[in-house]
Order: structure tokens, then sequence, then C-alpha cells
């Protein structure tokens, strides 16, 4: 059975719900490109706000991290990737996380309990030595010598600077064939860690006074691809049965053996299986120069220059070909795969003939180029010339410089990259700021009214509402929200009448910089308050709102006109959509 499945049927036993795996971007946070780890979209939950489906919670998650998108073509790395988690929303703690991991690691996964050490929390000046975990693990069979306390650099977690945090044990297996050492060395790469239990047990305070939780969380996390790699006993990733399907077609296109071009089929087979997931998640992403769609770009095009390397005929259907053995491979898991496997299927194809035209000229640029080199670093201004006319990203550029030896100027390709930016965009292309994708007057209306609708909400539903999300366009507004019923015709009527009542009067819209404690304290909502800068900016709609934004606003509600809801209904789990215009 496959690792997802016993992972999810154990913890089932458990009395745990499955939760379905949130989207690869992010529904409800504008702050981060994509979702990095199984937690991340569970943070309002973990910060207090009720679950729908209950207190014990389990998952199999799609995450994308880029730290490492540079050393992917290594055995060990990637940039898509699946994790594990279960959790205790104020429900079992220490004793019940700690057993049932062990369990599934030596009685499910079979495992040897020799074979598998940890680390706890050594306490600080603030909170205790973790004993009580060091004493469950003894208690179920691991030795003393095995355990190692260590300090807040490695077994202690906070969302930010204050808020809920705790100390984590982390379960460390040894992956070598030498014989496993009597004592536990986490300074010694062959022991892996591949479990992480985080307990929630305090509340830090932005004054830095750490207090226990009447209600304490656990969150707990496991890679699958690693744990795969350590049960089918490989050091090397790409050679599981994860990988198998898509490293044999990579082989069978190109006529080449893996042995023989490790590094080229390692970024083939990682950079399409994330561009797929990104491309089929219903965010709608598509290739382009900024944000989501500038990584989606830049993942295609460095598989195409890899594929090249391998020889394989960049004309043909080969991204299709691999691209489809890996939606077969993931389609039973992720609905949206299956779904949007045309849309996949267009998106490679379109970015591939849109680099293709170019690709060739574009290499035989850069080589003409390094050869008038006086020096070994690339100008700022050939770095550009190939972004502009080949359609390089800069990461390609230095790839291939690396290649050859040689460094480019990237900080004045950044300053020539801006200022181009400047003159042909004037300013009309931005990272969403809480769902705002332009600055049009239509655009700056529905934004100001976003704030209107969600303060009505906390009056007339409940205080406990919060934007979960939104999206706007120059025709209408869409606002996502936390709520656990369906609205009655009664909530709406009086939603929408409040909303209207507030326009009506004429509020003013005061916007003011302050340091960011300062604006939580007087009131400011935020749901991701540790993502933001030190310094934010916070709008006031009279006296009936007040939150950290991105903006632009309106001056007055007076300017927003009749405001009118059209719909209302379910957006996810526990989360609500309303779709409203202005009249």
């Amino acid at each position: 059975m496959n690792l997802k499945d016993l992972y999810i049927n154990f913890f089932i036993s458990k009395g745990h719900k499955q939760i379905p795996s949130a989207p690869v971007v992010p529904e409800n946070d504008p702050t981060v490109l994509f979702n990095t780890a199984g937690m991340q979209p569970l943070i309002p939950y973990l910060l207090g706000q009720p679950h729908p489906y209950g207190t014990r919670l389990v998952d199999y998650q799609k995450c994308i991290r880029l730290t490492d998108l540079d050393v992917v073509g290594d055995p060990t790395h990637h940039t898509f990737f699946e994790m594990l988690g279960n959790w205790s929303l104020g429900d079992y703690f220490k004793e019940e996380s700690i057993a049932w991991s062990f369990e599934f690691l030596t009685s499910i996964l079979k495992i040897p309990v020799e074979r598998l050490a940890v680390t706890v929390f050594e306490g600080n000046e603030d909170i205790p030595r973790d004993e009580v975990s060091a004493g469950i693990w003894k208690k179920l069979g691991i030795e003393e010598s095995k355990i190692a306390y260590l300090g807040v650099d490695d077994n202690f977690w906070i969302a930010g600077e204050s808020g809920p945090c705790g100390g984590d044990t982390e379960i460390f297996y040894w992956r070598s064939l030498d014989p496993v050492p009597d004592f536990f060395d986490p300074e010694d790469d062959r022991w892996v860690e591949i479990w992480n239990n985080v307990f929630m047990q305090y509340h830090k305070s932005v004054d830095g006074i750490v207090t226990e939780l009447p209600k304490k969380n656990v969150d707990t996390g496991m890679g699958v691809e690693r744990v795969v790699a350590i049960l089918e006993g490989v050091d090397d990733n790409y050679q599981t049965s994860i990988w198998k399907d898509t490293i044999h077609k990579i082989e069978e296109i190109s006529g080449i053996s893996y042995q023989d071009a490790k590094v080229s089929m390692r970024i083939i087979a990682d950079h399409l299986r994330t561009s797929v997931f990104i491309a089929a998640d219903e965010a709608g992403i598509r290739p382009s120069n900024t944000d989501q769609g500038y990584i989606l770009r830049r993942l295609i095009r460095r598989a195409i220059r890899h594929a090249k390397k391998l020889n394989i005929d960049i004309n043909s259907d080969w991204e299709e070909q691999i691209a489809s053995t890996i939606m077969d491979q993931y389609q039973s898991y992720y609905h949206e795969i299956e779904k949007n496997r045309e849309t996949v299927l267009s998106v490679l194809k379109e970015e591939k003939n849109k680099f293709n035209r170019t690709l060739e000229k574009g290499l035989k640029e850069f080589e003409r180029e390094i050869s008038h080199l006086q020096t070994d670093k690339i100008p700022a201004e050939v770095a550009f010339h190939l972004y502009d006319t080949y359609g390089f990203p800069i990461e390609l550029t230095e790839e291939l410089a690396s290649e050859k030896g040689i460094t480019v100027d990237t900080e004045g390709f950044q300053v020539k990259f801006k200022e181009h930016q400047a003159k042909s965009r004037a300013g009309s292309v931005q990272k969403f700021k809480g769902g705002l994708s332009g600055d049009g007057e239509m655009e700056t209306k529905y934004h100001t009214a976003t704030h209107l609708l969600n303060a009505a909400l906390k009056v007339v539903v409940s205080k406990d509402v919060h934007q979960k999300g939104s999206n706007i366009t120059p025709e209408r507004m869409r606002f996502d929200f936390s709520c656990d019923h369906k609205l009655t015709d009664e909530e709406k009527e009086k939603t929408q009448a409040l909303v209207n009542e507030w326009i009506e009067a004429g509020l003013d819209v005061v916007v003011t910089e302050m340091p960011k404690e300062e604006a939580i304290k007087s009131g400011a909502e935020c749901m991701f308050i540790d993502k933001y800068p030190d310094i934010v900016t916070v709008y006031s709609i009279g006296e009936v709102s007040k939150e950290l934004c991105g903006g632009p606003h309106v001056k007055n509600t007076s300017e927003l006109g009749h405001f009118r809801i059209q719909k209302e209904e379910a957006s996810s789990a526990g989360v609500r959509r309303i779709k409203a215009v202005l009249e």
C-alpha cells in the first residue's frame, strides 16, 4: 500500500478526520507565493479558530519550496514535495502524539527501533527542559543514549516574534550501511530527520512574556519523498518508486540511461512535476514575468534546456509524454490533476513553443557574447539583452555562466529590469495585494467595499468572521470568509443594508503607517501578522473598520455607490463566499 494511504488509514483509526490538501497557491495568504508546509493552511486553526472537521486532523499536503531550487539536480532536493501531517487542536498532547508516531514507524512501516533516535527541547530561561517527551520516548523503548537535548535553534517553534509556541521532538533514522552507533550524534549526517512533532504549549506576548496556553496543539510533519527513499533502501530519491515511471519515460524519449545523465533527468523530472501541480491549481496560474507565473515559466524553460542537453527533439511532444506520466500517477489523490489535465498540457506546450522559437538563437548569442568577454563577469547589458530578446530568465543566464566558470552582473541586471518594468508597464503590473490585481477606479472602490463587507459580517454573523481571501475585477468583487453555515436570507439582507448604511454615511477612509505591534494593539485586523514588515499600513473607515492592507482605497465611502450581494455560496470547508457588485 502507498505510504500516503498507510498514514491516512492509521490516523483515521486513531480518531482523526482526513482533510483535503490545500491548493499549492494559498487561498487566504497573499504574502507568500506557494504553500510551503502542511501546517501553513492550518495556521488560523492553530491560532484558535474552530476547524469544521473537529480537533483531530490528518492529511497529505502539496508543498512547493523554492529555497533549494538552484540545487535541484542532486539526489535529494525537490521543488514540489508532499508532506504528511496530523494535528491535535486542543485535544491530545505529547503522550498520544509520540506514542502514535512510534507505533506508525515501528509497527506499520516496520522500521527497527535501534535505527531510530530523537531530539527534544533542552529548555531556556522561560520554558523548562522537556523531560516529559524524553520520558515518553524512554518508556517506548528509545535508549537514553539515543535522546539528545537541543536548544531554540533546533527544537523550538514559533510563528513570528509572538504567538503560540513550544518545543518539538524530532525523529531521526540511521540512513547508512555502517553499524548503528551506540550514541546519537545530531551532527552526524548519517542520522536523517524523518518526522517532527511540534508541541504548541505556550504563548509568547509581544513583550516577550511566556505563559502556558489553556488549549495546547500538536502539529506534525513528515516528508513523503524522504521516507519512501528510506523504506526502499536507496540514497537517491529519484531511484524510488515515486520517480520510477517518470525517469523511465525520460530515458525512453532521450535514448540515454539515467546513470549517464542523472542531473539533467532529475531537473526535468522535478521541474515538470512542479509545473504540472502549479498549472493544475484552481488559481489559474499561467507563465508570466511576475510572481507564481514567473516561477512556472522559469521551471518549464529550465526543463526545456536540460531536455535539449539530452538531445531530445524539443519540437516533439516530449513534455506531454512526461507530464501525462506524472498526472497518471497523482490524479487519484488530487482531483484537480484530472480535471485540468488538458489545461496543463496546453500551458506546457504553449510555453515550450514560445521558448523554443528563440532558445537556439539565444544560446548562440550567449556563446558569441562570452567569446568577446574581457573579464570573468557577464555585463548587465548582455544579461538583459538575453532576457528581453530571447526570453532567458536571469537564473538561466547565471546557470549557463556557471557552467563556463564565470559570473553575471545580477545587480546591474535588476536595475535595468526595474527600469524596463517602469517604462513598459507604467506600474500596472504589481504583486497582488489582498486580491487586488489592478488599481483602476472600480478596483479601488471594490477593494474598499471588501473592508466594509468584512466589518458588516462581524456585526451580523459573528465577531469571529475573518477574511480568507478576495478577488476583484472592474465588474465585481468576490469575498471569502470563515463561517460554519450558509447565510440565511435575513443575514444577507442585514449585511447588505449595513454596508449601504456606512456608504451613505460618507465615512472618511484614513490611512496611517505605524509599527506592526502598535497596529495590532490598536485593534487593526490581520490574519497573518508575522508575514508583514515591521512598519505596516493601516486603513481605518470611520469607527467601523480598521485593517492592515496594501491599498489603494477611496477617500470617502460616499464614492462607492450602492452595494448589492449577488450570491452567497460555499468556497471550501468552513469557508463561505460572497459575490457582490457596486451599482
